[in-house]
């Protein structure tokens, strides 16, 4: 069977490789001159299972406008005329209870660790070098209420099975010694010692030539412009230097997806919230974290690369604005100097901004949907990188009508009715 894949960011590229894989002829559409140079090119760097959690949850509105108020503030909103981020962010609100935060987080964590280990089978059999790490993500509170609540999503890790540990400061020092220059500003943690870390560009990068190995073609500059359908099927994707037919169609333009399935009368609640990062080269690795630290008061990731420290972070509700101002860089400043200080050479850092698409739920959309020959695989938000490559396994599946390995409820568009 043709298929033809619509975005190569790390979602697009490993659909493509399982694909492949399985006995397709795989095209990937691409308007960018390369894979993984947009939402995959800087992130976080975390591959994070057991922090895999909803933004709506018990409380949030409050902390939402909290947060608001604070100079470092972890969460922006630029007031807008788009209607579109009104109806997410109603969705959204309607999510903040503890029944629908259990069943989002359940099935955002069994995406989480399927592809967690999806990923450690994909690179042992590759051999691929992607500045990876397997030391864990700690979690640091500075504040005694942080420890409380993070009781309720410990018992959610125990209901899934899920490895953690909380500790109390020292305990974190233990595992990160860099951070005995915080001293009494930190309260404790919860360590995941499961979780991984990596340069997801170069992860894409690599997997890309890979596919092309097993005879993926990548169309890139090419910006598509439009979809045609014929009796309840695609037949037609109109680009910017031809159009392209195919017998499938996988959908993994990120935020993207929405404004062109819009056309198809989809409606996907997926909405761009604008992250940043900076990366900068170590200077002092004694002082430097092992692995990936996670700021809970300011939602900032400190995560190790070899040579490099990746600081991501902050959440911007400002539409497809990909303007990267100064006023952006201060919360990763903060945090890493706060952190690690001297630790890496700010004078050479790198900072960047990418949009992730984000469902109102936390929970992607996989699988089919109203359009019988079209497939979704995106609405990852800040998880991408933690659950591409079960995803893209889960979609190969639903594609090759093959049972997934993992539960499928909840999964697909249709949760939203």
């Amino acid at each position: 069977m043709n298929v033809l894949i619509l975005g190569s960011g790390v979602i697009g590229v490993t659909n493509a490789w399982y694909l492949a894989r399985s006995g397709h002829q795989v095209t990937v559409i691409e308007r960018q001159s390369d894979v993984a140079l947009e939402t995959s090119f800087a992130n976080a760097g975390q591959i994070s299972p057991g922090y895999s959690a909803p933004w709506a949850a018990p409380g949030v509105p409050i902390k939402a406008m909290k947060w608001l108020l604070q100079d470092l503030s972890p969460l922006r909103i630029n007031p807008t005329s788009d209607i579109k981020l009104y109806a997410w962010m109603t969705r959204l609100l309607l999510n903040c209870n503890a029944k629908s935060y259990r069943i989002n987080k359940e099935r955002m964590l069994r995406i989480a660790q399927y592809s967690r280990d999806s990923l450690q089978i994909l690179s042992k059999e590759l051999s691929l070098d992607y500045d990876q790490g397997s030391q864990g993500t700690l979690q640091i509170f500075r504040h005694e209420k942080q420890m409380l609540l993070a009781q309720n999503d410990i018992k959610i890790l125990d209901e899934c099975d899920i490895n953690y540990q909380l500790l109390n400061s020292d305990e974190c020092i233990d595992y990160e010694p860099a951070l005995s220059s915080m001293g009494n500003k930190l309260i404790g943690g919860l360590r995941l010692p499961e979780d991984e870390t990596g340069d997801c560009y170069r992860f894409t990068q690599s997997l890309a030539q890979k596919c092309k190995s097993v005879g993926v073609r990548f169309m890139f500059e090419h910006e598509i412009l439009s979809l045609e359908t014929k009796k309840g099927n695609i037949t037609k994707v109109n680009t910017n230097k031809g159009n392209f037919s195919a017998d499938a169609y996988v959908m993994a333009l990120g935020s993207y997806s929405a404004s062109l399935l819009k056309t198809l009368s989809i409606n996907l609640p997926v909405y761009p919230v604008k992250g940043y990062s900076l990366t900068a080269p170590i200077k002092n690795a004694a002082i430097s974290p092992i692995s990936t630290v996670m700021d809970e008061t300011y939602k900032v990731a400190v995560t190790r690369f070899n040579n490099r420290i990746r600081v991501g972070g902050t959440a911007e509700l400002t539409g497809f604005n990909l303007d990267l101002p100064f006023s952006r860089h201060e919360n990763l400043n903060f945090v890493i100097n706060d952190l690690f200080p001297d630790s890496v050479d700010m004078s050479q850092a790198q900072y960047w901004t990418g949009l992730r698409p984000m469902t109102p739920d936390g929970t992607p959309i996989l699988g089919a949907c109203s359009i019988k020959n079209l497939y979704i695989n995106t609405g990852h938000g800040t998880l991408g990188w933690t659950m591409a490559v079960g995803s893209a396994r889960y979609v190969t599946d639903i594609i090759n009508g093959t049972k997934p390995e993992i539960n499928t409820e909840g999964l697909s568009l249709a949760r939203y009715g």
